[in-house]
C-alpha cells in the first residue's frame, strides 16, 4: 500500500487555488493519521477500502490488507459508518464502544465531482476520552440539572385532587363519580358541565390522577381569566417578537405534552380562537403565535363551563363542530342543594383542611345547623359552603357550632330579621325555632317522625316545640 504524497511547501502553491486546497487536504489527513488511534475509509457498499495499521492492529488485523474489501462492521463492530453513507450526514463528535475502551470518533461522508456518496472515512481520535473527561462531566452534571428541573417542574404540575376529594355519598355524587372513573380509563375530550363552585376542577384532577397520564404534567387554563388579546399565546405560545415586547413564550399545548389540559370556562374562548382550536384537537400540532414552525403536541382535553354551551351553540356564540368534538363525554356535576346529604360530610372535611392549614381544633356543627344549611340553596354551591364555615370559624370560639352562629352567614347582604324589628335574643330564636320546624315539616310533607329525624331530634321534643309555637302536623 502506498503512502500518501508528501507535504509541499506552502508559499509554492499560494497562486493556486486547486494545488493549495489539495495540499490542505492532504496535510490535514497526515495529520489525523499520525495523531489519532485510527483512520478507516469505506466505500459506497460500507466495505473498507483503506485502514492504517495501528487501527488494524487494534481490531485484530496483524496485516491491514486483511481487512480490505470486509463490511466494516466485521472488522469494527461498533462502527456507525454505513450510516453515515446512508444518509450523507457527518457524525463529528461520539463516543465508540470497544473491548478495550470508548473512543471519541469523527464520521464524515466522501462525495464526488457531481456531489454523489462515494464513502465515508471515520477518525478515532488517539487517547482523547481522558481529555474529555470534564466536558463529559460537565455535560453530565448539565444533564443531571435539566431532569432535576422537569421533575420539579413535573411535579407542580401533577393534580392535586383525587376521586376522595370529590366528597359525597348522595346518588347524585356517586354517579358523577362513576362516570368520571369511566372516563380516566380513555384519552378522549371530557365535558364537564356544571354551576360555579360544584367542583369541576377537583374532578379534572381527579380524572387525570387516575389516567394513564398521571404522571405526565396536568396543565389548567381559565379562560374567563386571560384577556382576549392574550389568550392565543397563553394556549399556542408566540414567537419573540410576535407582538411588541414578546420574548418567545411556550404555550399552555406544549407544556402539557403527554399529560392533560383542563381549560377551564370554555364558554368564554372568543370564536376566531374556537377554530384553531378544533384543528389542534384534530390533527394534534398546531403552530405558535408569530411562528411558521409545525408543534405536534400529545394532549387530552378536560373542558368545563358553567354557561348553557348548548344554547350557545344554537346563537352561534359557541361552534357547533367544536361543541360536538368536545362533547365526546360530558358529565354534569349537580349542585349542592339536590345533593344536600352530602352537607355532613363536606363539612367535616372543610373543617379538617382548615384546621390542617390554620391551627386549632377541629370545629363540628350540631344537628340544628346541618339542618339549616341543607335548607339553604346555596347559589354559590360547594365553594360558598367552604366560605361560610371559614368565616364561622373566624367569628366563633365554639367548637361545636349551631344555627345561631351560622344563620347570619348565609344572607349578609340582606337585612336579617333582627335588624327590622329589633327583637331581644329570646324572641329571635323562638322565631328562628318556629321557622327551622316549619321547614323540616314542609320538606317532609307534614310527617313528623321523619322531620324530627330531619332536625335530629327525638319525635317527642318535635312534638313539644310544635306545641311550643303552634303548630299543627298534617301526619304524625
Amino acid at each position: 500500500m502506498s503512502d500518501l504524497p508528501p507535504a509541499t511547501p506552502l508559499g509554492a502553491h499560494l497562486a493556486d487555488y486547486e494545488q493549495t486546497r489539495d495540499w490542505a487536504i492532504a496535510s490535514l489527513f497526515r495529520s489525523f493519521e499520525t495523531f489519532c488511534e485510527g483512520t478507516v475509509i469505506v466505500d459506497a457498499d460500507s466495505r473498507i477500502v483503506w485502514i492504517n495499521t495501528r487501527y488494524a492492529d487494534r481490531f485484530g488485523f496483524k496485516d491491514p490488507a486483511d481487512a480490505l474489501g470486509r463490511d466494516v462492521e466485521a472488522v469494527i463492530p461498533s462502527s456507525l459508518l454505513r450510516e453515515v453513507v446512508r444518509t450523507g450526514k457527518p457524525m463529528l463528535l461520539d463516543l465508540m464502544p470497544t473491548r478495550s475502551g470508548s473512543l471519541v470518533v469523527t464520521r464524515l461522508p466522501l462525495r464526488d465531482e457531481a456531489g454523489r456518496i462515494v464513502g465515508a472515512i471515520g477518525f478515532a481520535l488517539y487517547d482523547e476520552v481522558r481529555s474529555l473527561s470534564p466536558l463529559i462531566a460537565k455535560v453530565g452534571k448539565l444533564n443531571d440539572e435539566l431532569a432535576a428541573a422537569r421533575e420539579s417542574l413535573a411535579q407542580t404540575r401533577r393534580a392535586k385532587y383525587s376521586f376522595d376529594s370529590f366528597v359525597g355519598s348522595a346518588p347524585a355524587s356517586e354517579e358523577v363519580k362513576r362516570q368520571a372513573q369511566r372516563a380516566a380509563t380513555m384519552d378522549s375530550p371530557v365535558l364537564l358541565l356544571g354551576e360555579t363552585g360544584t367542583g369541576k376542577e377537583v374532578l379534572a384532577h381527579a380524572i387525570h390522577s387516575a389516567s394513564r397520564r398521571a404522571h405526565k404534567p396536568l396543565v389548567t387554563l381559565n379562560m374567563a381569566a386571560i384577556p382576549e388579546a392574550l389568550l392565543e399565546a397563553e394556549l399556542f405560545g408566540a414567537a419573540a417578537g410576535a407582538y411588541t415586547g414578546a420574548k418567545g413564550r411556550t404555550g399552555k399545548f406544549q407544556l402539557a405534552d403527554g399529560g392533560t389540559l383542563f381549560l377551564d370556562e370554555i364558554g368564554d374562548l372568543p370564536l376566531a380562537l374556537q377554530a384553531k382550536l378544533l384543528r389542534v384537537l384534530q390533527d394534534k400540532e398546531f403552530e405558535a403565535l408569530g411562528s411558521n414552525l409545525v408543534v405536534r403536541s400529545d394532549v387530552r382535553i378536560i373542558a368545563a363551563t358553567s354557561a348553557r354551551l348548548l344554547q350557545q351553540v344554537e346563537t352561534g356564540a359557541f361552534r357547533a363542530d367544536l361543541f360536538y368534538r368536545l362533547n365526546v363525554l360530558s358529565i354534569s356535576l349537580p349542585p349542592l342543594r339536590e345533593r344536600s346529604s352530602d352537607i355532613a360530610a363536606l363539612c367535616a372535611t372543610i373543617f379538617a383542611e382548615l384546621a390542617a392549614t390554620e391551627g386549632g381544633a377541629v370545629r363540628r356543627i350540631d344537628a340544628g345547623g346541618i339542618a339549616l344549611l341543607q335548607g339553604y340553596d346555596w347559589p354559590g354551591n360547594v365553594r360558598e359552603l367552604r366560605n361560610v364555615l371559614e368565616r364561622a370559624t373566624m367569628l366563633s370560639d365554639h367548637p361545636l357550632l349551631g344555627a345561631a352562629e351560622l344563620l347570619p352567614l348565609l344572607r349578609p347582604g340582606l337585612p336579617s330579621p333582627q335588624r327590622a324589628t329589633a327583637p331581644n335574643y329570646a324572641d329571635a330564636m323562638a322565631g328562628f325555632e318556629k321557622q327551622l320546624l316549619e321547614d323540616a315539616l314542609a320538606a317532609c310533607g307534614g310527617r313528623v317522625i321523619d322531620a324530627a329525624a330531619r332536625l335530629g331530634i327525638g319525635r317527642a321534643t318535635f312534638y313539644k316545640k310544635m306545641a311550643l309555637h303552634g303548630l299543627r302536623a298534617d301526619q304524625p
